[in-house]
């Protein structure tokens, strides 16, 4: 958090004292990292301290929430920058000089989002709220880079490379984000394969499998299968499969709650139609 505040007042010289478009928008994006940093901290908080009585299924949605709104953000501040560099290029600007601190400025933060990206790579797996600053430190290593390359083609080569490479950095972050958005919405058919798979061959007792859903809640997966046996065995001999089966999802990785339904035939009616 610190480190991403620090940047982004770095990025704030290097886009003023230029006046390069391409580095105006490696700051918009620098001056929403600590920002969206701090959602997640916040959000990690309100996770951490739940009253079950008032919050029975948890927080664990807020991270989502937070993921969301920040993917817009980002992808509203892009379509602005898309504006300014069209209307540069229209206007046909080409009184940009090259400052060197201002490169100099972006190529430090450079340095430091591999740093960062390095560090959060290492622990993404580790706590789920980390995935998302560990893209965002690798959607900022391509920015920056490109960002460098065509503020800098624009100063000493022709004065359109700055603008073209503000929409183009502009159109690539707003597509990053919105796919990162969209799958927040998305459950993954791997996941649903792989539980199907550790419920097919779980138990003998278990002669099929009527149904398999799984939806979000939060950054993990509720799980709902309905399992088939015979109807003739006890009900302690059932309840025990089905219970040793609820273990085992929820043991998955991306599985936060496993529910685990008895029939004994497939030919009724879902029962949430």
């Amino acid at each position: 958090f610190a480190a991403n505040i620090v940047l982004a007042g770095v990025q704030l010289f290097a886009a003023i004292s230029s006046g390069s478009l391409s580095l105006f928008t490696t700051m918009a994006d620098s001056i929403f990292d600590p920002l969206s940093t701090l959602t997640l901290i916040l959000a990690s908080r309100a996770i951490a301290r739940v009253d079950a009585r008032r919050f029975p299924a948890g927080k664990a949605r807020l991270e989502t929430v937070g993921n969301i709104v920040f993917c817009f953000l980002m992808a509203a501040v892009s379509i602005i920058i898309i504006a300014f560099a069209c209307q540069e290029l229209s206007l046909k600007e080409t009184d940009k000089d090259f400052y060197l601190p201002s490169v100099i400025s972006v190529c430090c933060a450079f340095g430091t989002k591999l740093t960062l990206f390095l560090y959060c790579w290492a622990i993404k797996d580790k706590y789920s709220q980390v995935n998302i600053l560990w893209q965002d430190h690798r959607n900022d290593l391509f920015v920056n880079g490109f960002g460098i390359l065509t503020s800098v083609g624009g100063a000493k080569l022709a004065w359109w490379i700055d603008p073209m490479g503000a929409i183009i950095l502009s159109v690539v972050i707003t597509g990053i984000w919105l796919r990162t958005a969209f799958n927040e919405f998305v459950s993954s058919i791997d996941t649903q394969q792989l539980i199907t798979y550790v419920c097919l061959t779980h138990s003998d007792i278990i002669e099929g499998i009527d149904t398999v859903r799984c939806y979000h809640s939060g950054p993990r997966l509720i799980a709902e299968v309905d399992i088939v046996m015979d109807r003739t065995r006890s009900l302690e001999e059932t309840h025990d499969v089905a219970e040793a089966l609820q273990f085992k999802l929820e043991s998955l990785p991306d599985i936060e709650r496993a529910y685990v339904h008895i029939d004994y035939e497939t030919t009724h009616k879902p029962e949430h139609a």
